[in-house]
């Protein structure tokens, strides 16, 4: 088999190499006590596109330091009682996608909430010093103001109001409520089972923002991670702070968030994978002490997993 990274059974041990920080139960206890204070404050309205089996509406709420985070809603029409519903996360950059794709979850009776990024390719706001898009750049932001300052903890924390606001919502069964995304989608999806753990099942596809210092040491900060590069090119030339800024990325890397994690994980696993590596994959599956499932495919990159999401299908519809 061709190898990018460790040779598999080794990637089965794997547990990462990044270093978690001594203070980051705390830390998130502190992020969340932030978000009780946060009233979501979740407004619909109908959404231009309809669907003959849907109601589809633009639902806005707002996310810590007072963001207005945008989010596709849709439920079944004439739905009997409160019914699963699945939270969708996108990759880096990017937005909440159409409406079609959303649909097949609503063919099964359930509510579909797609969540737009603050800052990246949607309609979320950063309220981080600008307004508008703030497009890249997104894990690095915050590390010379103070960990508390990370764009990607108000994201994480974004997905856990989304869930919240999706577990209010009187047609929604709160105890059925799965997360599914790849990439930074698939990292999310494990954030939201960590820091809502009510979440029931979580779906995550070769999650980004994994073992950043894996990342560094394997010489792959590209594309994705291209900005921890210039990060040290710019602002710390002779790494003299390297240890500070992996301890400091340490609470927005996933694979400590797994372990937090009681939801049934499915999570497909790509080892040709030169921009989330398998071994970052692995760090984070293998993390998680909830019921778990990986799908591996050997000779597959960072794209479409063939019949991946069918499988997730299924295991969403067991919600």
């Amino acid at each position: 088999m061709p190898a990018l990274d460790m040779p598999l059974h080794q990637l089965e041990q794997y547990r990462g190499i990044n270093p978690r920080p001594d203070d980051f139960d705390a830390y998130w206890a502190a992020a969340l006590a932030e978000l009780d204070a946060t009233a979501p404050e979740p407004v619909l309205a109908p959404s231009e596109f309809q669907a003959p089996n849907a109601e589809c509406f633009d639902l806005t709420f707002t996310g810590v330091r007072g963001a207005k985070i945008y989010a596709k809603y849709l439920r079944p029409k004439a739905a009997p009682g409160p019914h699963p519903a699945v939270l969708m996360f996108h990759g880096y950059t990017g937005n909440s996608g159409d409406w079609w794709d959303k649909l097949a979850y609503v063919h099964l009776g359930y509510s579909v909430f797609a969540m737009d990024c603050r800052g990246q390719g949607g309609k979320s706001e950063d309220t981080g010093g600008v307004k508008g898009n703030t497009h890249r750049g997104h894990f690095i932001r915050g590390l010379d103001s103070g960990p508390e300052h990370l764009l990607m903890r108000h994201i994480f924390l974004d997905t856990a109001q989304l869930f919240r606001v999706a577990a209010a919502m009187p047609e929604v069964d709160p105890a059925r409520i799965g997360v599914i995304g790849a990439s930074q989608g698939g990292a999310l999806a494990l954030a939201c089972a960590s820091l809502a753990p009510e979440v029931k099942r979580c779906v995550s596809v070769y999650p980004f923002l994994s073992d950043y210092k894996r990342v560094w040491e394997m010489d792959l900060a590209q594309q994705a991670y291209e900005e921890l590069r210039t990060y040290f090119r710019l602002f710390d030339p002779r790494h003299e702070r390297e240890d500070d800024i992996f301890r400091t990325l340490g609470y927005i890397d996933v694979q400590f968030h797994a372990e937090r994690i009681r939801a049934e994980v499915l999570m497909g696993i790509s080892l040709m994978d030169n921009i989330c590596p398998p071994s970052t994959q692995f760090a984070a599956f293998n993390r998680i002490a909830a019921p778990k499932r990986k799908i591996v495919y050997p000779d597959f990159g960072h794209e479409g997993l063939p019949r991946f999401m069918d499988d997730a299908y299924l295991f969403l519809a067991g919600l």
